[in-house]
């Protein structure tokens, strides 16, 4: 077998696997430059720079594929970033908060104050489906 030949089965299996197993498109990657490789491959006889290649070409291609993706905006919370506590917590501990209508597991990040009940709290992040909190206090001067 000519390796042009192999690196252009190489190619066509790895593009292909890319629909049935999906990747995020690291296999179409790996298989486009194969194919790049055995166009390569019917000037450059030698194995070594043929593999080198390919290396390149891979990287190469998933460099430029970040590129042609659409940016991710970070999940933000709605508008609304003040809550009110249902149980005391503890600094650095984990309590229930009510968020726009809904409990939430909600964690203090101020570790130098503890929150009592029914108090109103500054919602900062959310780290799965905790709420990252400081009291509305820590804000004041």
């Amino acid at each position: 077998m000519s390796p042009a030949l192999f690196w252009f089965i190489a190619g066509v299996i790895l593009c292909l696997m890319e629909l049935f197993l999906p990747t995020a498109f690291v296999e179409a990657t790996l298989g486009v430059s194969a194919l790049l490789v055995a166009v390569v491959a019917l000037v450059v006889p030698n194995l070594a720079i043929q593999i080198a290649l390919w290396m390149v070409f891979s990287a190469l291609t998933v460099v430029g594929l970040r590129y042609l993706m659409p940016k991710r905006t970070p999940y933000t919370l709605a508008d609304a970033t003040e809550a009110r506590t249902l149980t005391a917590i503890a600094p650095g501990e984990t309590g229930r908060v009510i968020y726009e209508g809904n409990s939430w597991q909600a964690r203090c990040e101020d570790m130098g104050t503890a929150i009592g009940v029914n108090q109103r709290v500054i919602v900062v992040g959310r780290r799965g489906n905790t709420l990252l909190i400081i009291p509305e206090r820590a804000l004041e001067p």
